[in-house]
């Protein structure tokens, strides 16, 4: 690995910002603005690339594997943001979306920069969460070349584990460890090297469209709702009977009642007042079609 950094599209200095200090609180604020309009289409560009990412993903956690993110600072960060909002959208385990973070939790909200160099700790954090060939490792880093989630891909590789990458520079050396490489080319920073911004947007978008994506394809959604929201407050009760009445002609007392006598959860619910079968017959149901609901829904009838 060469430790020049010049040669990197997220270290270059962006023409259209070289007066930064000079603007004035619009003209930066516009320019930043103008910048990110950019992030949707880089995106747009490896759609087909998170598309391969995204099926193994499906096939993987289906079969009982699990999906990791593994990042160092703000790829990090962005991982635990993802995982950490699977179990309450989608009513899935703790276990089954999770992030191992460069410097551990305690890097989250306080930076530990020098951690990011250490290759065999990326190796060590995925023995330690017992990784199998059954399992899938996306490599975040806006530059490709990052030692920690390098070192945990290289690692999953020899575990047979399914690689993803996903970083910001063509080529990149992250790339050449994954079997899924994906390069989100969003260009020069509007502040040099922060890749903070632009390209930790467009690893945020990527990632919420991998597991929003996966859980879909595993019945979690149906339409465009959250049937596996986890109703664990107010107002995700609120949101859950909501739900109930879009997807049936329950009036609100009824879906207040289906939802008790489900134990909050709300596809048996939907399937309780769609189909007139108990609780038990709803649970049996989706078991057997995969908790598909539609399936479960044609079956019924």
């Amino acid at each position: 690995m060469t430790d020049s950094l010049t040669f990197l599209t997220t270290e270059q200095r962006n023409p259209e910002t070289r007066r930064l200090d000079q603007m004035t609180t619009l003209e930066i604020l516009t320019v930043m603005n103008e910048e990110d309009q950019k992030v949707a289409e880089a995106v747009k560009r490896v759609l087909p690339s998170i598309t391969t990412a995204v099926e193994h993903i499906v096939e993987a956690l289906k079969n009982g594997g699990r999906l990791f993110y593994v990042g160092a600072g703000t790829s990090g960060r962005l991982g635990i943001l993802d995982a950490s909002e699977c179990p309450p959208t989608f009513m899935v385990d703790p276990d089954m979306v999770q992030a191992v973070m460069a410097g551990g939790g305690q890097a989250f909200t306080q930076a530990k920069e020098n951690s990011e160099d250490d290759a065999a700790q990326g190796e060590q954090d995925l023995k330690a969460k017992g990784l199998t060939s059954k399992d899938v490792v996306v490599g975040i880093t806006a530059s490709g070349r990052t030692p920690y989630p390098i070192g945990a891909l290289t690692y999953a590789d020899k575990k047979k584990a399914y690689t993803i990458s996903l970083s910001c520079n063509q080529h990149s050396e992250i790339s050449r460890k994954a079997r899924c490489p994906i390069e989100v080319i969003v260009g020069p920073e509007v502040l040099t090297g922060s890749t903070r911004l632009k390209s930790a947007t467009a690893h945020k978008m990527v990632l919420n469209m991998m597991s929003t994506t996966a859980m879909v394809k595993l019945g979690k959604v149906y339409e465009n709702l959250m049937i596996d929201v986890h109703a664990s407050n107010h107002k995700l009760r609120e949101r859950a009977k909501s739900i109930l009445m879009e997807c049936t002609t329950a009036t609100y007392e009824e879906a207040e009642q289906a939802l008790k006598e489900a134990e909050l959860q709300v596809k048996p619910a939907i399937l309780m007042l769609k189909r007139n079968v108990s609780f038990e017959q709803a649970l049996k149901l989706l078991a057997d079609h995969d908790g598909q609901l539609r399936k479960a829904e044609e079956r019924s009838c």
